[in-house]
C-alpha cells in the first residue's frame, strides 16, 4: 500500500479527472440517452473491464512496449473512432422512440458489453496516461508491485463510481427527452465520443 498521504493525494487527483466526460463517458452516457439506464450500467461493465486490463498492462511494465507498437496501436484506434461515430449517426437517423421514453433495444445485451469492452480498450489514452500516473504516487520504500497493484484497483472502483453517477444522471435526462430529441442527444454525445478518442493521440506527445 502507498503512503497514506500519496494515496489521498492519487485518491483526490484520479477523482478530478475522471469526472471530467471522456470517450467512456460519452459512450456510457449515449447508450443510457437512447437505450435506458440498464444498457449505460451494461456499458460501464464494458468500460471498466477494459480499463481494469489496460491497468493491468500497465502494471506489468507494458506501457512502454506498446508504445514502440505505434503504427498498429493507431489502426486500432481510429477502428474505436470509427466505431463511435458510426453508431452516433445510426442514432441520429434512428426512429423516433416509442411512447413513453422507450426506445429499440439492442439486438444483445452480452453484445453491448463486448463493443463498450473494445470501444474502451482501444483507448490509448487510458494505458499511457496511467502509465505516467501511477508511478508518481508509488514509494520507493515500499513494494512495487503490492503498491502498484492498490493503485489500479482504486482507480477501476473511482471509475465505477464516477460512470455510474453519469449513467444515473443521463438516466434522469432521458426521462425529460422523447422521440427523435432522445436519439439525437445521444447520437451527439457518441460522436462526440467518438471524436474525444481521436484527440487521444495526444496522450503520446
Amino acid at each position: 500500500m502507498p503512503e497514506l498521504h500519496l494515496f489521498s493525494l492519487f485518491v483526490v487527483t484520479v477523482t478530478l479527472l475522471m469526472l471530467l466526460p471522456g470517450p467512456n463517458v460519452g459512450l456510457i452516457v449515449g447508450n443510457t440517452v437512447r437505450h435506458g439506464t440498464s444498457y449505460g450500467l451494461l456499458t460501464i461493465a464494458g468500460t471498466s473491464t477494459a480499463m481494469a486490463v489496460q491497468l493491468g498492462l500497465t502494471s506489468l511494465g507494458l506501457a512502454s512496449l506498446l508504445g514502440h507498437a505505434g503504427i498498429w496501436f493507431g489502426w486500432i484506434r481510429w477502428i474505436g473512432v470509427l466505431y463511435l461515430i458510426y453508431l452516433g449517426i445510426k442514432s441520429w437517423r434512428a426512429p423516433p422512440a416509442a411512447a413513453m421514453g422507450t426506445s429499440v433495444r439492442p439486438a444483445s445485451r452480452r453484445g453491448l458489453v463486448v463493443r463498450a469492452f473494445l470501444v474502451s480498450l482501444t483507448n490509448p489514452k487510458t494505458l499511457f496516461f496511467y502509465g505516467a500516473l501511477l508511478p508518481q504516487f508509488i514509494s520507493p520504500a515500499g513494494s512495487f508491485a503490492h503498491q502498484m497493484a492498490a493503485l489500479a484497483i482504486t482507480c477501476v472502483v473511482i471509475a465505477l463510481i464516477v460512470d455510474t453517477g453519469w449513467c444515473l444522471l443521463a438516466g434522469k435526462i432521458r426521462g425529460h427527452l422523447g422521440g427523435r430529441l432522445a436519439n439525437r442527444v445521444g447520437g451527439s454525445v457518441l460522436i462526440g465520443a467518438g471524436l474525444g478518442l481521436a484527440l487521444a493521440r495526444g496522450a503520446k506527445s
